[in-house]
């Protein structure tokens, strides 16, 4: 019998046939509405799942209290997101700049020194780590969202016959789309961190919030998509500016997570 972390190995190769066949509707310039990448990550979703599944019931919890949790769970949110936003054919195409995406973190979630450390129990914990892994997912697609912009923009400047036949969704309902998830993002991200000082209480942790390094990166998160969706809704900030900000900043977070999480006595006592 499969363990969950073999299950999760086969979605990760489901998402590695959907990034290496997104090369080749990314060469066709996005001419035809093909299904078969939605359907490659839907199965790599459904193994991923069945994995998430297996590991709750066995450790008799919510399976988002490590490195590896937290980061497969991440990557279940953007795969789940995509799929229920792939119906509409108009936005299947997310999955091609999508799955470098969910192919590069699920490389990276399986390696075996993240699948260690100390977990937590508790509805509260639950609450708060999953939040802010939604908030992470939610940032993910909004960049995956820019992306698409980018490359649409791109298109309707140099390559305009490109840009008529390609079947992505039209450049204005990419950046509506983009703006949405990042505002999404940022209230989940608010609401999980909220929950920081009630949990220091409740695990009685005697490291301070204030000099904690992962409350501090936290803190400069919130704080750089706070002045993203500031600039866009603010100051009216349109295109390849925000676009660029929501690629960038979620690059920042996935880079930068995990050594912080590390280095944090709270996170990793």
């Amino acid at each position: 019998m499969l363990t969950d972390r073999a299950l999760f190995a086969i979605a990760v190769l489901c998402y590695g046939v959907s990034f290496l066949y997104s090369v080749f509707l990314l060469r066709q310039g996005f001419r035809q509405d093909n299904r078969l990448n939605y359907f490659v990550i839907l199965a790599g979703f459904a193994f991923h799942t069945a994995a998430m599944i297996k590991r709750g019931f066995s450790l008799d919890r919510c399976p988002i209290h490590n490195l590896y949790e937290a980061t497969i769970f991440v990557i279940w949110t953007i795969a789940a997101v995509y799929l229920v936003s792939g119906v509409w054919h108009r936005v299947r195409f997310l999955g091609a700049f999508a799955s470098p995406v969910l192919f590069g973190l699920g490389v990276f979630a399986l390696m075996p020194s993240l699948d260690k450390g100390p977990t937590y129990t508790g509805g509260l914990v639950s609450a708060h780590a999953a939040l802010i892994a939604l908030a992470y997912g939610a940032f993910g697609l909004g960049s995956v969202a820019a992306a698409m912009y980018l490359v649409a923009d791109h298109n309707l400047k140099l390559h305009k016959l490109r840009a008529v036949l390609s079947l992505l969704p039209p450049i204005q309902r990419l950046e509506s789309l983009m703006s949405a998830l990042l505002v999404a993002g940022l209230v989940l991200l608010t609401a999980g961190l909220a929950l920081a000082p009630l949990l220091v209480k409740q695990q009685d942790v005697v490291a301070s919030l204030r000099g904690d390094p992962k409350i501090v990166w936290s803190a400069f998160v919130w704080l750089i998509y706070v002045g993203i969706v500031t600039l866009r809704w603010g100051f009216g900030q349109h295109g390849k500016r925000v676009a660029w900000a929501a690629v960038a900043s979620f690059a920042f977070v996935m880079l930068t997570f995990w050594g912080f999480n590390l280095l944090s006595p709270i996170h990793n006592p």
